[in-house]
C-alpha cells in the first residue's frame, strides 16, 4: 500500500522540511482524530528531548483540540511509556514526537491506537487521506480540552518495575546506563535502582540538541569504553525514544538485539512459557535462526520494521519477537517495543542462569554480514525488475546453503541495500561486492 508520509514508523524527516512543519502537524492531528470516526474523543501526547519537540506538541494540541479531542500531555516520555499509558487512560490514541535514534535536526510524529499497538497500514492511508482534505475546527462547544499528566512517569516506573520478577533483586550487579540524552534519561536510571543493581549513567543531560549524538545505541562506542573502564558486569544502551536496546558484557563487547532476543527465546522455552514462533525480520541474523531450529523453537522473518514483527506475532499466536537493532517485542509484558523491559528482561535470566551476560550470549553463533548500500537515479520496483532480480538468483545460486542474500529497497531514501550472509566472511564480502556492483550497473547509479 502506497503512502505519502507514512513510513515503517510514524512520519519522519528533517525539521523545517515538508512533512516536518508545524502546519503539517496540526494537519496530520486533526485528520488522526477524525478518523476514529467519532465527534469526540482522548489523545496521549509525549515526546523526546528534541528542541522542535515544544514546536510539535503544541501544534498536535491544537490540531487534536479543533477537532473536539481532549489532549493529555506527558512531556519527555519513552516511546513505550505512551503506548502504556494509552491502554491504562482508555485513550483513543496515542502520538509520540521523536525521530527514535536519529539526530536532534530530524523529528517524526508515530501513532498508537487505544490498545497501544501501532497503526495499521489501512488507517495510516485514511489519515493521510483526511490530511490532504485539510482540518476542520468544530463549533466551541465541541472543542476538545488540554491538560498535563503530571504523573505520567510515576505510572510508568511502576508498570516497569512491576514487570520484573517478583522476589528477584538486582543487587550485586554493577551497571552502566546509556540514555542516548533522550526520553529515558530519568526513568531508566531510576528503576534499575530502585530494583537494587549499582547505576553509572551515562547519556543522561540533554539539552535539545545532544540526543544520540555520540552515544545510545545506535553509537555504543562510549559504553563499551565505560563498561571495561569502571569495571561493570555490563552495560546498556538505549536510544533516543527508549523504544530499542542492545547491551555490553563485562568484556566490552556489544550483544546486538538478535542475541538478546535468543537468550530470552531460550529463557522463556526453559520456563515452559514461549508460545508460537520467535519472529524476526528478513536482516536478523542466519545464526539466530539456525540455533533456534536446533532447538525444536520455531523462526519466522517478516519485513523490516517492528510493526510488522508485530504483525507477524499477531497472525501466528507469537509472544517474542525483534530487530538486530534491538527493537524488542515481549508480547507477554507489554504492547511494543520497550528498551528498558527488553533489559530487564535480560538481566532477569542473568540472575535465574548465574551466568554472565557474555556466557549467556555466546551460545548463539553470529555469521558474518555485510550490507551495502547502492545509490539510485530514482525508486525502483526490484520485484519487477528481471536483470536484478536475475542476478540475484545467480548469486543465490553460487552461495548455495551456505548462506543467503536480501535485497531491499530503502523506503525514505533512493537507496538498494544489498546483503549478504553466510558461514565464510571472505565469500560473502566478495558475493556482496559483485552483486552490489551488477545492481548498480542494472539499476542506474
Amino acid at each position: 500500500m502506497s503512502r505519502q508520509f507514512f513510513g515503517t514508523d510514524g512520519v519522519r524527516g528533517r525539521v523545517g522540511i515538508e512533512p516536518l512543519t508545524a502546519d503539517f502537524a496540526l494537519r496530520l492531528a486533526n485528520a488522526a482524530a477524525r478518523s476514529i470516526g467519532r465527534d469526540r474523543g482522548t489523545v496521549v501526547i509525549g515526546k523526546d528531548t528534541r528542541l522542535s519537540g515544544y514546536m510539535f506538541e503544541s501544534a498536535l494540541e491544537a490540531g487534536f483540540v479543533s477537532a473536539g479531542f481532549n489532549a493529555l500531555m506527558t512531556g519527555p516520555l519513552p516511546t513505550p511509556g505512551i503506548a502504556f499509558l494509552t491502554h491504562k487512560f482508555g485513550a483513543d490514541l496515542g502520538v509520540v514526537i521523536s525521530a527514535s535514534h536519529n539526530r536532534y535536526f530530524d523529528n517524526g510524529i508515530k501513532f498508537f491506537d487505544g490498545s497501544g499497538a501501532k497503526l495499521s497500514d489501512e488507517t495510516e492511508a485514511r489519515i493521510e487521506e483526511l490530511t490532504l482534505q485539510g482540518p476542520i475546527t468544530r463549533d466551541s462547544a465541541e472543542l476538545g480540552k488540554a491538560k498535563r499528566i503530571d504523573t505520567a512517569q510515576v505510572y510508568y516506573e511502576e508498570f516497569l518495575r512491576d514487570s520484573f520478577p517478583a522476589g528477584m533483586s538486582l543487587a550485586g550487579l554493577k551497571l552502566v546506563v546509556d540514555c542516548a540524552h533522550g526520553a529515558t534519561y530519568k526513568i531508566a536510571p531510576r528503576v534499575f535502582s530502585e530494583l537494587g543493581a549499582e547505576i553509572i549513567p551515562i547519556g543522561c543531560s540533554p539539552n535539545g540538541r545532544n540526543i544520540n549524538d555520540g552515544c545510545g545505541s545506535t553509537q555504543p562506542a562510549l559504553l563499551q569504553m565505560t563498561v571495561k573502564g569502571v569495571g561493570a558486569d555490563l552495560g546498556l544502551a538505549l536510544d533516543g525514544d527508549g523504544d530499542r536496546v542492545v547491551m555490553v558484557d563485562h568484556e566490552g563487547q556489544l550483544i546486538d538485539g538478535d542475541q538478546l532476543l535468543y537468550i530470552l527465546a531460550v529463557g522463556r522455552q526453559r520456563d515452559g512459557q514461549l508460545k508460537g514462533p520467535v519472529v524476526g525480520t528478513v536482516m536478523s541474523n542466519l545464526g539466530l535462526e539456525r540455533k533456534l531450529q536446533s532447538l525444536g523453537i520455531e523462526f519466522m522473518r517478516s519485513k523490516v520494521g517492528d510493526r510488522y514483527v508485530l504483525e507477524m506475532l499477531r497472525k501466528y499466536g507469537g509472544i517474542l519477537g525483534g530487530e538486530s537493532s534491538g527493537h524488542i517485542l515481549c508480547l507477554d509484558k507489554t504492547t511494543t517495543g520497550d528498551g528498558v523491559i527488553s533489559a530487564l528482561e535480560v538481566l532477569a535470566e542473568v540472575k535465574r542462569t548465574g551466568r554472565s551476560l557474555a556466557e549467556l550470549a555466546a551460545e548463539m553463533p553470529r555469521y558474518p554480514q555485510r550490507l551495502i548500500n547502492v545509490t539510485v537515479s530514482q525508486k525502483i520496483d526490484l520485484e519487477s525488475h528481471a536483470a536484478i532480480q536475475l542476478a540475484r538468483k545467480r548469486a543465490e545460486d553460487g552461495l548455495g546453503d551456505r548462506g543467503r542474500i536480501v535485497l531491499r529497497a530503502s523506503g525514505t531514501e533512493p537507496l538498494i541495500r544489498v546483503m549478504v550472509e553466510g558461514e565464510q566472511e571472505a565469500e560473502v564480502e566478495q558475493v556482496a561486492q559483485d552483486l552490489a556492483q551488477q545492481v548498480v550497473d542494472l539499476a542506474g547509479s
